[in-house]
């Protein structure tokens, strides 16, 4: 390892976080940029992580911050859109058996700890900026930023996110595409009875879903056909959710007479993106969801992320030379994984969308999470 070298991180969301977190902890400078000037520490509702993700949050050193913040628990319910449960199975422990299956916890909390977690290992860090012009040469990459200023650095970790520039940057022309679903988000009261994650499939909406995230929260969602956005003015978030979930049972009547204010309520629709070629081009490597993007249907967004960051992280301060083998051996390891999650997760949204109902939901979701059980 040389402590020399320098790293720019170009995006403070979860991998962006974890990557640095890691990296100056292994004696490396590290600059953090993000375009964001609260650092997305407010955005989004809910966050299910599994153990997976949990297993990497530990290697953070945050784990026992998320534990205190958030609501574990081990098992998954299959409901009837009337609140009926149909069925109820264990979650797998893809950690190991020393965490928990799932923790769910409000997102703006993860953010927050992430970036104590930064502050706290020394990376210099600038909001409200970002990387505009990318300049490789032998020894490196010259990077011109948003406010005027330059640097020169031995890496650049693209973390930038779903829509990321700092892909398009370099050449690498996928793109994310709509799977033709949406879903609606919003954080609630969490009612004494919800203690894990229940799902109805059918009824109004494709799926009907929350998570307990706290002693006193939960976020709830639901999963529609995408519309146009501009055909949905924000005032009426509320009341669009409203209107899917009105018609569930169980616990639904208690959540949805929460669901008042439109600030609250979250409209994205689902996309698909797998960089299938190499994630880097000479020294600038995706990480996150800059690579790969899947639907929640398998709650393994932030999970592939944070193992992107871990796994990256272990190879730069295991290796004396940052070459294309090395991001090629990056790559390969990572996709053999990341490929399946996300053909699964667009699959088990499929089979919403053309009705089949006699889909196997519950056998393909087990499989895929068979996998993760092993060390990224």
């Amino acid at each position: 390892m040389n402590p020399s070298r320098t790293v720019l991180v170009v995006g403070g969301g979860a991998a962006g976080n974890a990557v640095t977190i890691l990296l100056r902890r292994a004696g490396y400078a590290v600059d953090l940029v993000e375009a964001k000037d609260d650092w997305n520490a407010t955005a989004g509702s809910g966050i299910t992580l599994q153990g997976n993700a949990l297993r990497v949050l530990r290697e953070l050193g945050v784990w026992e911050q998320v534990k205190a913040s958030g609501f574990g628990f081990g098992s998954v319910g299959i409901t009837a859109p009337d609140g009926t449960v149909l069925h109820t199975q264990d979650d797998l422990r893809t950690g190991g058996d020393d965490l928990p299956a799932t923790v769910g916890m409000q997102r703006p909390l993860l953010q927050q700890i992430l970036i104590e977690a930064v502050r706290a290992g020394g990376a210099s860090v600038r909001l409200g900026t970002t990387a505009e012009i990318l300049d490789q040469d032998a020894d490196g990459v010259c990077v011109r930023f948003s406010d005027g200023t330059e640097g020169h650095y031995d890496l650049v970790v693209a973390a930038d996110g779903l829509g990321s520039a700092t892909r398009a940057a370099i050449g690498i022309t996928d793109k994310p595409e709509p799977t033709g679903m949406a879903i609606w988000r919003v954080a609630a009261p969490r009612p004494a009875g919800v203690t894990r994650t229940d799902l109805a499939y059918g009824g109004p909406a494709y799926i009907a879903g929350y998570c307990p995230t706290s002693e006193t929260t939960l976020y709830a969602y639901v999963v529609e056909a995408n519309r146009d956005r501009s055909g949905i003015p924000p005032e009426s978030y509320a009341d669009e959710m409203r209107r899917l979930t009105r018609h569930y049972g169980g616990f639904w009547p208690e959540i949805t007479a929460h669901i008042t204010d439109p600030a609250k309520v979250n409209y994205t629709w689902f996309d698909r993106l797998l960089v299938e070629g190499s994630w880097h081009r000479g020294r600038v490597v995706l990480v996150g969801d800059a690579a790969h993007c899947c639907p929640p249907t398998l709650a393994q967004g932030a999970a592939l992320s944070l193992e992107d960051a871990w796994v990256l992280a272990q190879m730069l301060t295991g290796s004396e030379t940052w070459d294309d083998a090395l991001f090629q051996a990056y790559h390969e390891r990572r996709i053999a994984r990341v490929r399946p999650v996300v053909e699964a997760s667009v699959q088990i949204g499929q089979w919403q969308l053309d009705g089949v109902r006699d889909a196997d939901v519950p056998g393909l979701m087990g499989r895929t999470m068979t996998m993760l059980r092993e060390l990224p």
